[in-house]
């Protein structure tokens, strides 16, 4: 049940049907490159939509495979440039390094990157530089929200567990960062590295072997396609976990804390506008998220045979029955 006022996104999009009444047909239909598409770009396509573009008449897209895999994300990103396409739309720090690894001149739309910077695809959040842009979900600034969070339920928590993608440049910033607040914390961190599909399995009973008390999982666009694989194993042994996307509690994780990233696909149609109007995305600062959802699934709960305190249930934006 939702807790407070129904997600941001709704409101932060409110007011756009009113703009784009207002704005001017774009002089030619323009051609936007998705690379894994999947249904969370239904929010980037209704965003566009919202702004006065109707597909066929003002946009089309180009789409391609690479199931999140380094070599086919290249290929991927090579193909949409050499078409070539307006703007590349992408989605995960793997995915905009192919891109801009693949272009220095057609504009990057980024989205729900983990960190830019540390990424080393933009010079800082306020002035990006270069053709890349977008909004970013603070990754790394978000660590220790989440281990306290977990403490929160499972109060004797000492070891967690991380999943790490070392395709994702983002994660390198993420691993400094748990060094640098586990002790704060009172926890020891254990890195689990899958960046492959045949990696899950054996890093997985890997982490139980080593007696994990929890487990934190990311945003990162290759896990989060086997996203069903890593909820069953986890309830299966009982290892409490959480996840930053709500889409991941309502599937049975047990919970989960970060931006709305609905909102963030919504948003960045604005700067697909904005790039189309001829700003330069140089000239565009990354935009970072406002609100944080915070789900629970206590039907997961129980099921671990965990008490979820009260003040936990208060504050929580949806939980799940």
């Amino acid at each position: 049940m939702r807790r407070r006022a129904l997600i941001a996104a709704l409101g932060s999009v409110a007011a756009w049907p009113l703009v784009a009444r207002a704005q001017q047909r774009p002089a030619k239909t323009a051609r936007i490159g998705i690379i894994d598409d999947a249904p969370i770009w239904d929010h980037f396509r209704r965003g566009l939509h919202g702004l006065g573009y109707i597909e066929g008449r003002d946009v089309t897209f180009e789409y391609r495979v690479a199931g999140g895999q380094p070599d086919r994300l290249a290929a991927a990103a090579s193909d949409l440039a050499n078409l070539p396409v307006d703007i590349l739309a992408v989605s995960g720090s793997a995915a905009a390094r192919a891109a801009r690894q693949a272009t220095t001149t057609i504009p990057i739309v980024m989205i729900a990157i983990g960190d830019p910077v540390g990424a080393g695809l933009v010079h800082s959040l306020a002035r990006p530089g270069g053709n890349v842009t977008g909004n970013t979900i603070l990754g790394t600034e978000m660590n220790a929200k989440r281990v306290e969070l977990l403490k929160q339920l499972v109060p004797n928590v000492s070891r967690v567990a991380f999943l790490w993608n070392p395709n994702n440049a983002s994660h390198r910033a993420y691993l400094e960062g748990w060094r640098a607040v586990a002790p704060s914390l009172g926890i020891e961190p254990e890195f689990v590295e899958v960046g492959r599909l045949d990696q899950f399995e054996p890093a997985f009973r890997a982490m139980m072997g080593e007696r994990c008390d929890a487990l934190s999982v990311t945003a990162d666009p290759f896990h989060l396609l086997h996203i069903d694989w890593i909820i069953d194993f986890t309830s299966q042994n009982g290892l409490p976990t959480i996840y930053v996307v709500r889409e991941n509690a309502a599937a049975g994780g047990l919970m989960s804390y970060g931006p709305n990233l609905p909102d963030l696909y919504w948003r960045a149609a604005v700067y697909v506008q904005k790039i189309l109007r001829g700003t330069e995305p140089a000239d565009l600062p990354v935009e970072q998220p406002v609100k944080f959802d915070l789900v629970i699934n206590l039907k997961t709960a129980k099921a671990l045979g965990l008490n979820v305190p009260q003040r936990l249930l208060y504050t929580a934006d949806e939980v799940i029955e």
